[in-house]
């Protein structure tokens, strides 16, 4: 009988692969360890104080005012010092906070680089304890920025910066004096508050004007302490983990795509229809290819802020579907499952699953949507969104927890039960029984590789989802940095453990199975006729190991 490649594949050639394929994940490894720089890059500026002497700042009015350059806007160096300009008293309306990006260095002006592929700034609020202007400790005040991005390009002069967006947004403002200290003076620590998000760096140059407008109606901007210096934070992607990131999906989109490929034409090719693990796989191979496709190049030459949105929505897919594969691929191993090959049997698990990544998408639509049309958008910025969003990411964290365990329950079932099974082994002959041991040893071990994939892409999960709160939650003591090799690694691993799949779950054009050796004798004739007439629980079955388990359940 044929099987699958797995359960036909002499030990020296099962070697020879498995071993070439845990240098293609070590390759990985090495590539994001010793040749990516880090998968991000942080500019901290701090804001220049420049001064609206004529009122220009309406919302509608899109003059930008520039930090630096022939147009330098005027601008003072202590707030709280420096408090006439051309004998006009100052009001905090009248202050624009500007900066521009990348710095100098050098005396060189550096620009910007598509490469980056994503721009994130954040504020950080240099506070003082002031008896004239109190923190409201009580109750968290509100703070309203009056914020515009700009962009230009190499060749455009100051002319010519291009508004992006121009949004008065609100953020909570959240305080602690250090170490009770009620001084004049005194600091506090804030959380950052998040500013914007971009998600393509299609321009040269970026330009930040932030207006902090005190409305003692509205009660915002009041009671904030008094405000020493205003930073902004930009977080990019880093050039060169991008130009290693494109290049390992160029090369394993490919790859991927004529595995798949190899192994429809294989199942396709036998004279029996396809069971649910073979469609499952494939599924999941497209789904792989889909993710793999590098449509990323197209941001070095086009703007394209929906590619962020546009990944995500890939990655999601991915997990769902690879979360499902695991659930049928070891529900269709159960030795007790009395129904096999039907996916109406897992609907339970799947519906759990399925539910669990539309809320993920649900929930980067609510965000990263959103900040399509306008880019200072955060559903961190309000309290209720802020919560919110706190919660879906530690149940997100907790399910995928839940199910990492509930998958090792399955497995450690499907060992077991294959252990109470194996008495039947006794009663065959030798061949037969070295035979139906080695699949399962085979197998066994499969499902060791399976776990510790599983547990790789859960941990990937909770710490992409946990970094955020450097920025997001306004926590600077997180500090999860995400390597370059793990992020790499975890990668090459999703390829390499799907394509092992559709190499040694294809049918095999073999009708016999070797022993020891490639050289070892083939089965007898009587050996081949005991080992065909094993039956199978369905016309389509392509294991000879599920065939095995389905009939020692049925005894």
């Amino acid at each position: 009988m044929a099987g699958v490649v797995l359960e036909t594949l002499g030990n020296k050639k099962l070697s020879i692969l498995i071993i070439s394929l845990l240098l293609v994940l070590a390759a990985f490894f090495l590539v994001g360890g010793l040749v990516s720089p880090a998968p991000n890059n942080v500019i901290a500026t701090t804001a220049i104080n420049c001064v609206d002497s004529e009122k220009l700042w309406p919302l509608g009015t899109s003059q930008p005012f520039l930090p630096r350059g022939k147009k330098k806007c005027s601008s003072i160096g202590d707030l709280h010092k420096d408090k006439v300009i051309i004998d006009e008293e100052l009001g905090p309306n009248q202050i624009v906070f500007s900066q521009m990006i990348p710095l100098v260095r050098d005396n060189t002006q550096l620009s910007m680089s598509r490469w980056f592929q994503n721009l994130i700034g954040v504020v950080d609020l240099d506070i003082e304890f002031s008896s004239k202007n109190p923190y409201s400790e009580e109750k968290s005040p509100k703070m309203v920025l009056d914020a515009r991005l700009y962009g230009r390009f190499k060749h455009e002069t100051d002319d010519d910066w291009k508004l992006i967006a121009a949004a008065q947004e609100q953020r909570t403002l959240e305080c602690a004096i250090e170490n009770d200290n009620r001084e004049e003076g005194a600091s506090y620590n804030c959380d950052l508050l998040p500013l914007f998000e971009l998600g393509s760096v299609y321009y040269d140059f970026y330009l930040i004007n932030i207006c902090l407008p005190v409305r003692e109606r509205n009660i915002y901007n009041v009671n904030i302490g008094r405000l020493s210096e205003l930073k902004v934070i930009f977080i990019h992607q880093n050039g060169g983990f991008t130009k290693v990131w494109f290049s390992m999906k160029t090369v394993m989109f490919p790859m991927v795509l004529a595995a798949l490929c190899w192994f429809w034409n294989r199942v396709i090719s036998q004279e029996r229809s396809t069971n649910l693990t073979e469609r499952t796989l494939f599924s999941l191979g497209i789904i792989l290819s889909v993710m793999n496709c590098p449509v990323e190049w197209l941001t070095l030459a086009f703007n394209l802020p929906f590619m962020v949105l546009l990944n995500d929505i890939r990655d999601g897919a991915f997990y769902a579907m690879l979360l499902s594969f695991w659930i049928i691929f070891v529900g269709e191993h159960m030795l007790d499952q009395i129904e096999r090959n039907k996916l109406s049997a897992y609907w339970k698990h799947l519906t759990v699953v399925l539910l669990a990544c539309l809320s993920l998408l649900i929930f980067e639509m609510c965000e990263r949507g959103r900040q399509l049309v306008n880019p200072f958008f955060s559903i961190w910025s309000s309290e209720v969104g802020s919560v919110a969003a706190f919660t879906f990411i530690i149940v997100a964290s907790i399910a995928a927890c839940v199910y990492f365990l509930f998958l090792c329950y399955l497995v450690f079932k499907v060992f077991r039960n294959i252990s109470t099974k194996r008495s039947s082994l006794l009663h065959m002959s030798t061949f037969r029984r070295k035979y139906y041991s080695g699949l399962i040893f085979r197998f066994k071990f499969l499902m060791i590789v399976t776990l510790l994939c599983a547990a790789l892409t859960v941990i990937f999960f909770i710490l992409g989802q946990v970094s955020e709160g450097e920025w997001k939650w306004g926590d600077e003591d997180i500090n999860i940095e995400y390597t370059s090799a793990f992020l790499t690694g975890v990668y090459g691993m999703w390829n390499v453990y799907v394509m092992a799949l559709l190499a040694l779950y294809a049918p095999s054009h073999k009708h016999f199975t070797t022993g020891d050796d490639d050289n070892s004798d083939t089965l007898s004739q009587e050996e081949e006729v005991q080992l065909t007439q094993v039956p199978s629980t369905s016309a389509s079955e392509g294991s000879n190991l599920a065939s095995f388990m389905a009939k020692t359940a049925a005894d």
